[in-house]
């Protein structure tokens, strides 16, 4: 099954998003990692799927972040495929919408590298999630696990983005990526990047595989 490709997905990094478009863009990633379950249509495909004729819709599978733990890559390769074919069973249609792989859009991995040389190491020591999924591994978990909300960021920024949709749990995440794009725009006194705010999912946002 095709996903759209860097050829359709081209990154603004010159252009404010009110210079290019009239709605509001949205940007959304997930991990091709582990089952689809009710949490995710509820806390999250449903609403893309019923917001995308109003929205400039970016909807990414982000296996960058996937390989910041281990993972078979066989297994990476087969989740990418099953996660984007159920985003197309759930309705979402590439009229209204872009979808593709994080991977296959270069810019996401070279701007984390240059973000990363600008992000405070205080800024990620901060992050409660990496505290909470490293917990006493705090020694050998990867760098890469670290730097995720860098890269996190970056998938944001790179887009212009004006709304996010996430769960209450990825509010600092937002703050984040809000207080890296300030800083950045600040550095070279221009307005470089849109500040996005987050889009805070209510129904499903905290609703688990029904296995955990």
């Amino acid at each position: 099954m095709p996903v759209e490709t860097n050829q359709n997905i081209k990154p603004e990094l010159s252009r404010s998003s009110t210079e290019t478009q009239v709605k509001k863009r949205v940007f959304s990633g997930v991990q091709p990692t582990g089952n689809p379950h009710l949490g995710n249509y509820l806390g999250a495909i449903r609403n893309w799927v019923a917001g995308q004729a109003e929205y400039d819709n970016i909807f990414c599978i982000v296996d960058l972040h996937a390989i910041t733990l281990p993972i078979d890559p066989q297994e990476l390769h087969l989740s990418i495929r099953q996660l984007a074919a159920l985003y197309l069973a759930c309705g979402l249609d590439t009229r209204y919408c872009k979808l593709f792989v994080q991977s296959h859009v270069r810019q996401h991995a070279e701007m984390s590298w240059i973000m990363n040389c600008f992000t405070p190491i205080g800024w990620l020591n901060r992050m409660t999630q990496f505290k909470s999924k490293a917990g006493e591994n705090v020694d050998t978990v990867s760098t890469g696990f670290y730097c995720y909300p860098t890269l996190m960021a970056c998938d944001i920024l790179l887009y212009q983005t004006n709304l996010v949709p996430v769960g209450d749990d990825q509010r600092q995440h937002i703050e984040f990526t809000r207080d890296l794009a300030q800083r950045f725009n600040s550095l070279y006194g221009q307005q470089l990047f849109t500040i996005p705010e987050p889009q805070i999912r209510e129904v499903g946002a905290r609703i688990m595989a029904l296995d955990n």
